[in-house]
């Protein structure tokens, strides 16, 4: 389970920055067509974040970012398994954004973040290996997906007011 390091490394602060924003933010109800509009961006960075996850399952993402930490391979199944789950995750939230739940906005914030991670860390770590790296190629459009459902939340929400 070493092989998780890497992913937890930059996954838990995105998940804790997810949560944050849930907290710190709402969406009025009167936002009916921006919710719209981010359930929108989400389907679509939903559908581009399934391709770039089929990109590194073929070539070997599981493997190649573990290995540049020193460490084993993560299991394909459980690298599979934990992406399909998070796939399954966003669609089940694309309808919850409509109605303003909050779990909803948090996998939503979280793919934003996460995506525009990702849309910086692989043309980099392909840079730093010297080549092509595992999921290099649809990075980008994953990115600017993210950057989309980002500004989509921002209108979507409103900062809490404090009482």
């Amino acid at each position: 389970m070493l092989s998780l390091l890497p992913s937890l490394f930059v996954l838990a602060p995105t998940a804790l920055a997810a949560q944050l924003l849930v907290l710190t933010r709402r969406s009025p109800a009167e936002n009916v067509a921006e919710r719209v509009a981010a359930a929108r961006a989400l389907a679509l960075a939903v559908g581009i974040q399934g391709v770039h996850f089929g990109e590194e399952t073929a070539t070997g993402l599981h493997e190649r970012l573990p290995a540049l930490f020193g460490l084993p391979g993560m299991p394909l199944s459980l690298f599979v398994i934990l992406n399909l789950i998070w796939l399954g995750i966003w669609i089940a939230s694309i309808p919850g954004l409509r109605s303003a739940r909050p779990a909803a906005y948090f996998a939503a914030w979280f793919l934003a973040i996460a995506g525009m991670i990702n849309g910086i860390a692989h043309p980099l770590l392909a840079i730093t290996s010297g080549g092509y790296f595992p999921g290099l190629v649809s990075s980008p459009f994953i990115g600017a997906a993210s950057v989309r459902v980002w500004t989509r939340l921002l209108k979507a929400t409103r900062p809490r007011e404090e009482h």
